[in-house]
């Protein structure tokens, strides 16, 4: 997890497309500077980052679903709950599954828990477009590889 780039998935540890799932790891550094101003002494994980986590989780999915030919955009949170603190030095799993996906939109059920526990959850909606560039999908594609997305698996389905 890289805080200050936004790069809140270290791996991928298991996609089903046909099932819409999947899985991700994810360990919150032990120094960042966002620990500095969040809280000074007590440092916690925000939770608007734990909220993108869950989305960044959720696009994944999405990219492997749609083949990597679109790519999905943030629109919305509906029933988020945040139920305890993440610290420093924690693994996170991350889980998403697909709920609907359509009319150029896609609805996900996304959670994080720690040692087994309920982190967080929400649904979230992604408005899913055509990657804006090549160079972009390119980038993209990099990134897949840094988080070990199984490429295989799509042509697999």
């Amino acid at each position: 997890m890289r805080l200050e780039y936004f790069q809140l998935i270290d791996r991928v540890v298991g996609l089903d497309l046909k099932g819409g799932k999947i899985q991700v790891e994810a360990t919150v550094p032990t120094t960042s500077t966002i620990f500095e101003g969040h809280f000074p002494g007590h440092p916690l994980m925000p939770g608007v980052l734990l909220m993108e986590a869950m989305a960044q989780t959720s696009g994944w999915l999405i990219i492997g679903i749609t083949q990597f030919t679109r790519m999905p955009f943030l629109a919305a949170f509906k029933e988020a709950k945040l139920r305890t603190f993440v610290t420093p030095g924690q693994t996170l799993a991350l889980a998403a599954e697909m709920v609907h996906e359509g009319s150029g939109y896609a609805m996900t059920k996304a959670e994080i828990r720690v040692e087994g526990n309920l982190v967080c959850n929400s649904e979230i909606t992604f408005k899913v477009v055509p990657f804006p560039s090549p160079e972009f999908r390119a980038s993209m594609e990099k990134v897949a590889a840094a988080i070990d997305f199984p490429m295989k698996t799509l042509a697999n389905g």
